[in-house]
């Protein structure tokens, strides 16, 4: 035990966070088993010992930024575990139509007072985008506008949303322009709600797997959902949108990216928040869509999903007396080391926030965003 507790503090120490320091960053240990476990299980046992209370600091989002910044994952070796179901993930696909729908169960039915209170008004789950916004609510109105601009919106055009949560885009996008939105999840509790907030709208909610759709529209727009679809599966879900864009359409993909390639999430992530998931890299992203698309223009406003991702963690934990009664406090620890290190992982750009606009035969005289 104490040998681990020295190497883990030298490893701590080298990132400039101390064991009982008096930084905010700086973490205090409630109980010793940590150290042996960080040292066999790595980010795993980060998370699961910061559930279980056995350490705590004033700003973990801030200890995962230096964390990450030092590269101390590169220093801890992997355990036979994390070795194994990386290899599973290589074989099987565990992204399949049957399996998907488990997998994004487990996350979007937690039940809808929980993110009801942690999102923005219109309960946007993405990247808000805070050049001249004043609070979250502007932030994604912002992000929502900018989406609309990108896929050059019209009255009356036919639009995907895949992926749609409770209706965000697609409510805007029908208010806002006129646009005549087609939005897919496969969420039953977000489907409900969102047709209730979508109600008078000419807006169509479905349930379905995305490889069901066999429709044209004018436009797709994918807000976040290409991180579930995992990487066996991305050249079939680009080759689903090219199957179902108009020749002179536009498909905005919005999504969370990598630096590196990888066939599976982080592990604490994968287990407790988003089953199967996989962050997608620039070379798996251009290796999926070359068959199908010209790449028009390429965004990367990653340093906003710290802002959005603090935002959310400061809306539960303000209101988490109208949660209490249905979420225990491991629920909170784990819900709150969830939006704090995803948090330091953006701050640390270690993790990527794209929009990519792809068009099928790329747009004659060039591409721009439509004006605001």
């Amino acid at each position: 035990m104490e040998s681990s507790k020295n190497m883990v503090s030298k490893l701590l120490n080298s990132a400039g966070i101390h064991v009982n320091g008096n930084q905010p960053w700086d973490i205090t240990v409630h109980n010793d088993h940590f150290y042996p476990g960080v040292l066999k299980h790595g980010s795993l046992a980060l998370g699961e010992s910061y559930m279980a209370g056995w350490w705590d600091a004033p700003r973990p989002d801030e200890m995962i930024n230096r964390i990450l910044s030092a590269k101390l994952e590169d220093k801890i070796r992997g355990s036979w575990q994390l070795k194994k179901d990386i290899l599973l993930s290589r074989i099987f696909n565990f992204q399949h139509p049957e399996q998907s729908f488990k997998n994004g169960r487990k996350h979007y039915d937690l039940g809808n007072d929980l993110f009801e209170i942690m999102l923005d008004k219109r309960m946007t789950y993405t990247c808000a985008f805070w050049e001249n916004a004043n609070n979250l609510d502007e932030a994604q109105e912002n992000k929502l506008d900018l989406t609309c601009r990108k896929l050059h919106l019209k009255p009356g055009m036919r639009v995907l949303d895949i992926g749609c949560g409770w209706g965000s885009f697609a409510r805007f996008a029908a208010e806002r322009y006129g646009a005549h939105v087609t939005g897919i999840t496969i969420s039953e509790e977000q489907a409900e709600l969102a047709k209730t907030r979508c109600a008078g709208l000419p807006v169509d909610i479905r349930v379905m797997d995305y490889r069901s759709m066999n429709e044209k529209f004018d436009a797709i727009a994918s807000l976040g959902m290409f991180e579930h679809v995992g990487y066996r599966n991305y050249h079939a879900y680009m080759q689903m949108a090219r199957h179902c864009l108009d020749d002179n359409g536009l498909f905005l993909l919005h999504t969370i990216g990598g630096n590196k390639s990888h066939s599976m999430a982080d592990p604490w992530l994968d287990k407790y928040i988003f089953p199967h998931a996989n962050i997608p890299s620039v070379s798996q992203i251009g290796k999926a869509m070359e068959d199908f698309f010209v790449m028009e223009h390429w965004q990367n406003f990653s340093t906003n999903y710290d802002q959005t991702l603090m935002a959310w963690y400061h809306n539960v934990n303000d209101n988490w007396d109208e949660l209490a009664d249905d979420y225990d406090e491991v629920f909170r620890r784990m819900w709150n080391y969830y939006l704090m290190s995803c948090a330091g992982s953006f701050r640390a750009r270690f993790s990527q926030l794209w929009q990519v606009v792809l068009s099928p035969n790329g747009v004659r005289g060039g591409y721009k965003i439509a004006a605001d």
